[in-house]
């Protein structure tokens, strides 16, 4: 599927993900970005110098989840997962 130009230029496709800042590597924040470049590519006929991905990490204190800042649902959690 070719991309649709609008007045002489090229659609452009970004995509922001927001993930809770530690536990995931360099090599995975690449990983991440290699694989939605391609399936954008795939799926919506983007190129890849045309494809920007965003990768934004959040404190967990800045994120909320079931109700809870990430923090606390982490610190109820723990004790569910001690041998």
């Amino acid at each position: 599927m070719p991309e649709r130009v609008l007045r002489g230029c090229c659609v452009l496709c970004g995509v922001n993900i927001c993930i809770t800042k530690g536990g995931v590597t360099s090599k995975q924040k690449a990983l991440i970005v290699a694989e939605i470049t391609k399936m954008l590519q795939r799926v919506l006929g983007k190129r890849p110098e045309h494809t920007h991905i965003i990768i934004e990490e959040i404190e967990p204190e800045n994120w909320g989840y079931s109700g809870l800042l990430t923090t606390e649902y982490l610190k109820r959690q723990a004790p569910r997962h001690r041998p």
